[in-house]
């Protein structure tokens, strides 16, 4: 209510203001004070021209300013992203292009074109072959545009390569959870009635592919130049997984699954080196607003080599084992090992006395 209120009021105000000016200006005509209206139209085709002037400077100043910040000077990170780029940047040139005639053209006849003695405006109602312009040649780029645009997301949300690395993604609020098949390279089968404690995903452990699973959470590891394909998921809301550095992001959906890969080109220490920054980080982010937590939804992505990938990769145990600790194989201590396969013998520190020496000992008593 409060809200609809702040709007009437809002609206009404704007109304208030617009009859007074239109008052204001039927009373200086009624007045006789023609001449005042037309050194205001004057004034107000020199201002809308200084418009014109300032704020192109103030877009060239402002992308000199700020370009620099953004992630487009590091270049994208995948090989996917290098293509989702040139695609960016000649939307932008041309769309870029088309503004800044237009806006030219829109401000300097406000000023060439305003009012004057003894000139007459033209007009005219209908024109096919200015209509066929405006409307033919901005569809047939746009075409190529979206044509352009399809190609490579058809791309990305294809079929990824056969010796892509199959990794699942799964958004909640307000974090993610990743999964990487074992030495099957098959994810197991997932039930959101199984979702329950220690079993945050809801794995079922029944299916024996579930067996070598891995999961981690908050924190990606995947190897730099090999394909990389995402099976996203979320448990709650829509969620979207934002890859900034690698150019790439998509939905999270409740129960409806989506995919999408890419080939990174830098592990994580050459972008460090790249981009002078120590504390560089790859990141996945939520890029759709789910929630008073959003803000922090917040993933890290580690690119390593494929031997270091491979060596965080077994370090890492199965979730089952963890799900059910009595899967889990029982590893006997080193030492009830050595036991086991050593018999006992006699150590140096206690030596068995011979015969004669004990009989000297007992003299000496």
């Amino acid at each position: 209510m409060k809200e609809f209120l702040l709007v009437a009021l809002g609206a009404l105000v704007f109304v208030v203001i617009f009859q007074i000016a239109k008052a204001s200006e039927y009373v200086s005509v009624l007045k006789g004070e023609e001449k005042t209206r037309r050194q205001n139209n004057k004034i107000n085709a020199f201002l809308l021209l200084g418009m014109l002037i300032f704020g192109l400077i103030g877009a060239w100043y402002c992308n000199e300013l700020y370009y620099g910040k953004t992630l487009f000077p590091q270049g994208s990170s995948s090989e996917e992203g290098k293509n989702i780029d040139l695609m960016f940047m000649i939307t932008t040139g041309v769309t870029g292009l088309v503004f800044v005639l237009t806006q030219v053209a829109l401000f300097w006849f406000c000023f060439k074109y305003q009012e004057k003695d003894n000139t007459k405006a033209y007009y005219f109602a209908h024109s096919t072959r200015l209509e066929l312009i405006w409307t033919t040649i901005p569809a047939i780029t746009l075409c190529v545009l979206v044509a352009f645009g399809l190609k490579f997301w058809f791309k990305i949300t294809g079929d990824a390569p056969k010796d892509a690395i199959v990794v699942e993604v799964t958004g909640h609020q307000f974090g993610w959870e990743f999964r990487y098949p074992g030495a099957d390279k098959v994810l197991g089968k997932k039930d959101f009635k199984l979702t329950k404690g220690s079993n945050s995903l809801g794995v079922d452990f029944n299916d024996e592919a579930s067996h070598d699973d891995i999961h981690v959470s908050q924190t990606m590891h995947i190897p730099v130049g090999v394909p990389v394909k995402l099976v996203i998921n979320a448990q709650d809301v829509i969620h979207d997984v934002g890859l900034p550095h690698f150019r790439l992001k998509m939905d999270a959906v409740p129960g409806i699954p989506t995919t999408e890969w890419f080939t990174p080109l830098y592990t994580t220490a050459q972008m460090k080196e790249k981009t002078h920054n120590p504390d560089f980080t790859y990141e996945i982010s939520c890029d759709q607003m789910c929630g008073k937590g959003h803000f922090s939804m917040r993933g890290i992505i580690i690119v390593e080599t494929m031997a270091e990938y491979q060596a965080w990769l077994a370090q890492q145990k199965p979730e089952m084992w963890t799900v059910r600790p009595e899967t889990a194989p029982k590893v006997e201590t080193k030492a009830a090992a050595d036991t086991v396969a050593k018999p006992a013998t006699p150590t140096a520190a206690a030596p068995v006395a011979t015969p004669p020496v004990a009989a000297v000992m007992a003299g000496k008593k």
